[in-house]
């Protein structure tokens, strides 16, 4: 099976507790708090980060690293400035990167900068399952202030199968060459309930299949097992022996569903980067699918 020679995609916070304790020179661990956090909500993941963090981690901002130049929200940066950012964060290329995220669900933005260590080439890559949350129900120590890491050297390499782009997704809607899951709430992907972002409407893509990313972790906010996302894929109707493509608002919570076809032995599953704030931006209003107002011009 396929799943047997992929990096694991998921750690502990007893093995992260532990790797912390006593640390493995052969493989450097570098822990990364990516918490990102939709405006509407009002928090401010640095600040909270630098009032309490897993010891030794660094702040890794989303919006920071990012192509600075494009009208979407955090897209994509270029391989020499995901390089420069994440050296400056410590990692190199022989790093372990554990990625974490403080949100109540457990994981949100996490796994959006797993999905981006592998898009850049870094396989030795994994998420905190439970994140903070979990950390904390579990008692472990905290750290608090700046980090200050010591600066690593790091060669990112795009593989640009892991996108998709506005023209990709326009294209599929005629060609059916794979499938789409939409990982937004039920209510913002049937037009029902309102975009978080000022000038969008909701709706969806023609023919996407919408599975809210909620759907792959469990009540405690850790992710469900192998074989519940198998189930789960297969009771919305997808085949995860065919080509599989990830979108949400704005690329973010799009790779829970990278993760969860991962962790079922699917490592190939590429994200629609500028999601639906691009579409709604760019498609015709007879490809914006909604019970509400849709789009009109």
């Amino acid at each position: 099976m396929a799943s047997k020679q992929l990096f694991r995609a998921l750690v502990s916070a007893q093995w992260v507790a532990e790797a912390l304790r006593a640390p493995r020179a052969a493989q450097p661990l570098r822990l990364l708090d990516a918490s990102w956090y939709l405006a509407k909500l009002g928090r401010d993941a640095r600040r909270e980060f630098e009032e309490r963090h897993i010891p030794g981690a660094a702040f890794f901002d989303i919006d920071q690293c990012s192509d600075r130049t494009s009208p979407y929200d955090h897209m994509l940066p270029s391989a020499a400035q995901f390089s420069e950012y994440v050296g400056r964060l410590g990692v190199g290329t022989a790093t372990h990167v554990v990625v974490y995220d403080a949100s109540d669900q457990g994981l949100y933005a996490a796994p959006r900068v797993w999905w981006m260590f592998r898009v850049f080439g870094h396989r030795t890559v994994s998420l905190l399952n439970g994140g903070l949350r979990n950390w904390l129900r579990q008692g472990l120590p905290l750290s608090s202030g700046k980090s200050c890491p010591e600066p690593a050297e790091f060669h990112a390499v795009l593989d640009p199968a892991y996108i998709k782009t506005y023209e990709d997704i326009k294209e599929n809607i005629e060609s059916r060459r794979f499938q789409v899951v939409d990982a937004r709430a039920a209510g913002r992907f049937r037009g029902t309930e309102p975009e978080p972002r000022d000038g969008i409407e909701p709706g969806h893509i023609p023919g996407t299949i919408n599975i809210p990313f909620t759907d792959f972790l469990t009540e405690d906010g850790l992710e469900k097992s192998p074989e519940e996302i198998r189930r789960l894929f297969q009771d919305k109707k997808v085949d995860l022996s065919l080509p599989l493509v990830a979108t949400c608002g704005s690329g973010v919570t799009a790779c829970h569903v990278a993760l969860g076809a991962y962790l079922c032995g699917k490592p190939d599953v590429p994200i629609y980067d500028g999601s639906w704030v691009e579409w709604y931006m760019r498609a015709q209003p007879e490809d914006v699918i909604s019970e509400g107002r849709g789009k009109t011009h």
